[in-house]
């Protein structure tokens, strides 16, 4: 027994800090689906902690009813919230969104629609769903709209976030379902471990 301990002890208890580490603090979440293009991809792989504090412009795994989905933190609770011709302006306050970049060049230069069409099609994407998207990019004037409004407001309730989607056009966020209680937000994304090459620690904006 004693040798049993010596030679296999660090190792069970490396897997057992594992085990209990991943029961309570830490999980794995596939991304499905296309909403946060191209910062993140369909079936990507990240590693979210449970319990840390959430700050602004931090990617999170949010629970629907339904659904778990990631999105990224735009709006703390108590913010106001304002997109003018996709400036963001945050209590009076303008913001920049790089990760946004990419695609809001595509969209100002009528290209984003052809980006969606190459789309592969997956188990989370049919192609309707693929001709919807590029249907929306064709008839969307800016990267990021409300109700089909170019300038909008809103006001986060305490104890609420403000959710969206990196990729705009497309995503379902509290732009159309509203914001997010704390309680329903399950963790934040701090590493991208699959694809392998695609490896990434998410760090402050």
């Amino acid at each position: 027994m004693k040798r049993f301990v010596h030679e296999w002890g660090i190792f069970i208890l490396i897997i057992s800090l594992i085990v209990v580490s991943r029961l309570f603090f830490w999980s794995l979440v596939e991304v499905s689906g296309h909403s946060m293009d191209p910062t993140l991809a369909d079936r990507e792989r990240l590693v979210v902690l449970r319990h840390t504090a959430i700050h602004r412009f931090d990617i999170v795994v949010a629970k629907e009813p339904d659904k778990d989905i990631v999105k990224r933190v735009i709006g703390l609770p108590g913010d106001t919230i304002s997109y003018k011709n996709d400036l963001l302006i945050i209590n009076g306050k303008k913001y920049s969104e790089p990760y946004l970049r990419n695609f809001q060049n595509e969209l100002s230069e009528h290209t984003l629609a052809n980006t969606y069409a190459k789309y592969p099609l997956t188990k989370s994407l049919s192609v309707t769903d693929r001709k919807n998207f590029e249907l929306l990019a064709r008839k969307t004037e800016k990267f990021t709209e409300k109700n089909n409004q170019t300038s909008f407001t809103v006001k986060v309730p305490v104890g609420e976030y403000f959710l969206l989607g990196d990729n705009r056009v497309i995503s379902l966020d509290s732009r159309s379902v509203g914001d997010f209680n704390r309680n329903e937000i399950l963790g934040v994304a701090k590493v991208r471990i699959w694809p392998i090459t695609q490896l990434k620690i998410f760090g402050k904006i």
